[in-house]
């Protein structure tokens, strides 16, 4: 997802540097593709692709060409972009938020113009009809909301298909967790083509049993291990919580 937004970001900053050489009458086009590994410390490393130009003149601001660390800020914001629904108005005030730096009303909308394309073909993209595994979790963040920064619960839908290859579903924003709009989220993943899920791994988010129920009935609902763990040491007593739980984690007791 990360590698997705920027390589859109990038994609629409070379399109405007292509602009401004035609208006000043240099003779410059697209020349093939470069990539570098670059390192995020919530993603890990990844494969970024970037455009060239003929000139060698291109100089990527959003990560520039000696860069190889993705900041956890940087990140932060393309999770709430995917996560979000917004306007083009809002997707280009995000777009400055995130380059951090004077950048002209032109360069906006070419960057804009690549990005919401990118943003919604992966929210909508047709998912597979059947997920033998699937975890759905909610974690929270801080985002910037109309100028102040608010806590935001992002939905995760990670699904493990039938090759065993993971893959991340989906994000939906809201401003807490619920069960009924982890209710809204099922139905929206029922739309994009999903039409069984065997195995569904949550937390103990009361209601939400009955959510994944009433959209996948033959869904066979598992708790995390950490959270069955958490439920079982309630009947331990305070002395004896230590032995109970090391095994319980696959650990040998002393």
């Amino acid at each position: 997802m990360l590698k997705h937004l920027l390589e859109s970001m990038l994609e629409g900053e070379l399109d405007h540097h292509l602009q401004e050489s035609k208006a000043s009458g240099e003779v410059n086009r697209k020349n093939g593709k470069t990539r570098k590994t670059v390192r995020s410390l919530q993603s890990g490393q990844f494969e970024l692709e970037s455009g060239r130009d003929r000139n060698g003149t291109f100089e990527p601001k959003i990560v520039p060409k000696r860069q190889l660390i993705i900041t956890d800020e940087l990140e932060g914001n393309v999770v709430s972009m995917y996560a979000r629904g917004m306007s083009t108005r809002d997707i280009s005030s995000y777009v400055k938020e995130m380059y951090a730096m004077d950048i002209s009303a032109t360069e906006i909308s070419n960057i804009t113009d690549k990005v919401i394309p990118a943003l919604n073909e992966w929210r909508n993209r047709p998912l597979e009809s059947v997920y033998p595994f699937v975890f759905l979790d909610c974690m929270h963040y801080k985002v910037k909301d109309n100028g102040s920064v608010q806590t935001r619960a992002v939905y995760n839908i990670l699904g493990v298909n039938r090759d065993g290859r993971k893959d991340l579903i989906g994000i939906y924003l809201s401003e807490n967790e619920g069960a009924k709009f982890w209710l809204s989220v099922l139905t929206d993943l029922k739309q994009r083509g999903v039409e069984d899920i065997l195995v569904a791994c949550v937390d103990g988010l009361k209601g939400f049993p009955d959510a994944i129920e009433a959209i996948y009935p033959k869904t066979q609902v598992q708790l995390c291990i950490v959270h069955q763990i958490r439920s079982s040491l309630r009947y331990v007593p305070e002395k004896d919580k230590k032995a109970v739980e090391r095994p319980l984690h696959g650990q040998r007791s002393p």
